[in-house]
């Protein structure tokens, strides 16, 4: 695998807190934010196949926000909960 360097920017407290880590974990710099990006990029990943989902349920059973809404407040009244606005 082939890699690439290239420069960031971070602010000095960041940068802290990332050698700081780094250092606790025995890394280097690189590999925690390769780390790092790799996690987000999996963190996005399932956000956007969780909200493909959402949106897919929503088509099948042809729900309108107001829907949601309504079932959101039955269920927050159920549970003694702050409703919605």
């Amino acid at each position: 695998m082939s890699t690439i360097t290239f420069n960031l920017s971070f602010q000095d407290t960041l940068i802290g807190e990332v050698d700081a880590l780094a250092r606790r974990e025995s890394r280097s710099r690189s590999e925690l934010l390769r780390e790092a990006a790799r996690l987000y990029i999996q963190r996005q990943k399932r956000w956007e196949s969780l909200f493909a989902l959402g949106d897919s349920v929503v088509r099948e059973s042809e729900l309108s926000e107001e829907d949601v809404v309504r079932e959101i407040r039955a269920v927050r009244k159920a549970k003694g909960k702050k409703p919605l606005r």
